[in-house]
Order: structure tokens, then C-alpha cells, then sequence
């Protein structure tokens, strides 16, 4: 594909929006889907569908697992009162992802992303959690989670293949999320570690909440290769849906744009 890849991140930025966005610019569902059910793991279903974010429709991707991690529910992330959630889950490494990554049928340029991604994840978890990438372990259920939108993200982008690929500001809310670990502050530490690291640019905003996800930087941090251009026409416009209920539109546009210089040039 040519021209210009732009992701316009108002409402924040994460995998599973992300995704969304690039299918809603024409990726081959079916290719999509087979890539995502050659995962060696069980325990999720992939449901692509259309939804209404303040009045606008726009592309879903959900990635459903049969065990909730309640990362979408709402009163678990912010709520004051919560029940704790007991479950038994096996953990895994960063080596134990790549070799689940290489399991898969995705190309070799997308497999090269999928393992970026999931590298830069474990550098900025080893970094909050104080140890080493060696010894980050990632949840089960989670890992689930961020391994089908990693993958699923590295098929779409690969699929794509724009000449540059560039961000909008990530624009951040304030206050506090629930994890696994207890309630931390936003952004979240691995959230704050990636956007340090790969100088993403982030904006406060007034808005209570997460907007931007570890997953969604760590994505940006590895394909973000440009900046916006000051000028550009826009040829063709993706949707990708939230699914948190917050205060912003909760949708990420994806473009292709073609900056004006080149349009001289042609």
C-alpha cells in the first residue's frame, strides 16, 4: 500500500481498537481470521462486528476468552467496592510467547512485529515490576488477551504494508485502574515506561481513566516510523471501537493520507 498510515488517537489507544481501525481500511477478514485460529493456544473466539460510539459507526474486534479478565468492566477498573476474582491460571514468559508466535501461520515480517511487540511489553513490565525480561511472566488470561491482538495487529499492519507509519498525540486520562496487581496510577507504569522509552507523544487529558493501554503503545512504539505530516489529503478512513464507556468518543481513526509534498510531485 502507498501513502501514509496515520493513527488520529483522541480517545487513546489500544490492540484490540487498533485492530479494528485497519479492518474497517479493508483488511481480509477471512485471511485475518485464519492467521488468529492457527494460535497453538485454546481458550478464545474472535467476534468482528459493527457498533455505535457516540452515534458513529465503527469496526469491533473482540477477542473473547472463555475466562474473563474484566477488562472491560467498568465498576472492576474504577469502581471503590469490588469482589476479589479467584482463578487458577498458568503463567508464561516472553520465550514461552515467541514460541507460541512462531506456531502460528503469520509471515515472517508480521512474526519479526508480533515478537517487537511483545519484547517492548516485557522490557517496560520488567522496568515497573523492577526485574528482568527474563523473569516477566505474563497472565495467562491476559496473555491470551494481548497475544491474539498482537497477533492479530501484526497480521493487519504486515497486510497493509504503508510506505510510513505515524501517530497522533495518545491522548492519556487521569486518576486510577484496577490490575492484577492492585489499583495503580494512569498511565500505567509499563504504559509510562513505553512512551519514555520510544518518545510517543502523550497528552493529559481532563478525562478520568485508562485510555491508553500497554498493548496500544507498545504497538505504536514498533511500527511509528514518521511524523504526522503538516498538510495531507485523505484517501480512505477506519473506524476502530473502543470497549470502555468513558467521557471521549472512544474510537481510533486510522488513515491513509498522502502528504500534499508528494501530491506537488505526482
Amino acid at each position: 500500500m502507498s501513502g501514509t498510515l496515520y493513527f488520529e488517537c483522541s480517545s487513546g489507544i489500544s490492540g484490540d481498537m487498533a485492530v479494528a481501525s485497519m479492518i474497517d481500511l479493508g483488511i481480509d477478514r477471512e485471511r485475518l481470521i485464519s492467521t488468529l485460529k492457527s494460535i497453538p493456544v485454546e481458550g478464545f473466539d474472535i467476534r468482528i462486528s459493527r457498533v455505535k460510539k457516540s452515534g458513529i459507526d465503527v469496526c469491533d474486534f473482540d477477542v473473547i476468552l472463555d475466562e474473563d479478565n474484566h477488562d472491560h468492566d467498568m465498576e472492576y477498573l474504577y469502581g471503590g467496592n469490588h469482589h476479589e476474582h479467584h482463578h487458577h491460571h498458568v503463567h508464561r514468559g516472553l520465550d514461552d510467547v515467541r514460541r507460541i508466535i512462531s506456531g502460528t501461520n503469520l509471515t515472517n515480517s508480521a512474526r519479526d512485529i508480533a515478537v517487537r511487540m511483545f519484547t517492548i511489553l516485557a522490557e517496560a513490565e520488567a522496568e515497573a515490576h523492577g526485574t528482568t525480561v527474563d523473569r516477566v511472566h505474563f497472565h495467562e488470561v491476559g496473555a491470551l488477551d494481548s497475544i491474539a491482538d498482537i497477533i492479530a495487529l501484526a497480521h493487519c499492519i504486515d497486510e497493509l504494508s504503508p510506505d510510513k507509519v505515524c501517530f497522533s498525540e495518545l491522548y492519556e486520562g487521569t486518576g486510577t485502574v484496577r490490575c492484577q496487581h492492585g489499583v495503580i496510577p494512569v498511565p500505567a507504569p509499563a504504559t509510562l515506561s513505553i512512551v519514555k522509552k520510544y518518545g510517543l507523544p502523550l497528552r493529559i487529558s481532563e478525562s478520568k481513566g485508562e485510555y491508553v493501554t500497554p498493548t496500544g503503545a507498545a504497538f505504536a512504539a514498533s511500527v511509528r516510523n514518521s511524523d504526522v505530516p503538516d498538510t495531507f489529503i485523505v484517501e480512505k478512513v477506519g473506524m476502530g471501537a473502543g470497549k470502555r464507556k468513558t467521557d471521549r468518543p472512544g474510537y481510533v481513526r486510522a488513515m491513509i493520507v498522502k502528504p500534499v509534498d508528494r501530491i506537488s510531485e505526482d
